[in-house]
């Protein structure tokens, strides 16, 4: 895998298919080759490469969710029902799955069906009831008035869970108390130091109404923790163009990618 991931980061794109094709005969039920292969072939833009090679995948590594993930963003893009039948396939593979489902969620919400999503996300929460990305995730779903109730559900529910301390710390930024915010971020981090999304909406947080000192800190703060984790934060970070990037120089690209709540 690292051998492919360095052809892959100097732009030998032949070589890393070369090593792929005589990887994934060694190791077929080794997801994470699948995936390179098919992300390498999306980026050349050939999309019935990259759909072979996560369709392939998936029959070694059924209980790979990262790769149904990528195969339903695949055809999403010009298709949302097959997406929709890929992670429903993918559900009954992988029952009781949260990230299943909140990406069943996140595509009814970018198809413009929020009534829908809503609907998912009853279904989500019947199923997987103490999920911290999803009760995270339906704070901001719900209109503004009742954001304030699912918040206080949610942290009945999973009081010490860090995706769901960091959507309250965002809740209260997106109703202006800041010194309140400022107290749920920073209860965030102590909590789960590594979570990347974290430290970069903090640092957001702060670029936007704290003083420099507060940046500083931070900055610091985030730099002695060296964060791995977090959704935006692995999608910078392990992006191959940004292979050589240090935490000091991801976190502000993480924190530019976040949208500000409302």
């Amino acid at each position: 895998m690292k051998s492919v991931k360095l052809e892959w980061c100097l732009g030998e794109i032949r070589n890393a298919e070369i090593l792929l094709e005589e990887a994934v005969k060694h190791y077929p039920d080794f997801s994470k080759l699948w995936m390179m292969k098919g992300q390498i072939q999306e980026e050349a833009g050939d999309k019935d490469k990259a759909r072979d090679a996560y369709n392939q995948g998936l029959k070694k590594c059924p209980q790979a969710v990262p790769l149904w993930l990528l195969l339903s963003r695949l055809e999403e893009r010009s298709q949302l029902t097959k997406a929709r039948s890929i992670l429903e396939k993918a559900r009954l593979k992988n029952p009781a799955c949260d990230e299943l489902w909140l990406e069943a969620v996140r595509v009814e919400v970018r198809g413009g069906s929020k009534g829908f999503a809503s609907t998912q996300m009853a279904k989500a929460l019947q199923e997987c009831p103490n999920s911290g990305i999803l009760w995270a995730e339906a704070i901001f779903l719900e209109p503004r008035p009742q954001r304030k109730t699912k918040c206080v559900d949610a942290l009945r529910k999973c009081e010490h869970n860090q995706h769901v301390l960091l959507a309250a710390s965002k809740l209260f930024w997106s109703e202006r108390k800041i010194s309140k915010a400022r107290e749920w971020f920073n209860r965030t981090v102590k909590i789960d130091p590594d979570l990347g999304d974290a430290w970069a909406a903090f640092s957001k947080f702060e670029h936007a109404h704290g003083e420099e000192k507060h940046q500083e800190d931070i900055k610091r703060r985030c730099l002695q923790a060296e964060p791995h984790h977090g959704e935006a934060w692995c999608k910078v970070s392990k992006h191959i163009q940004n292979w050589r990037l240090k935490t000091e120089e991801v976190l502000p690209l993480v924190a530019k990618s976040l949208v500000v709540p409302t």
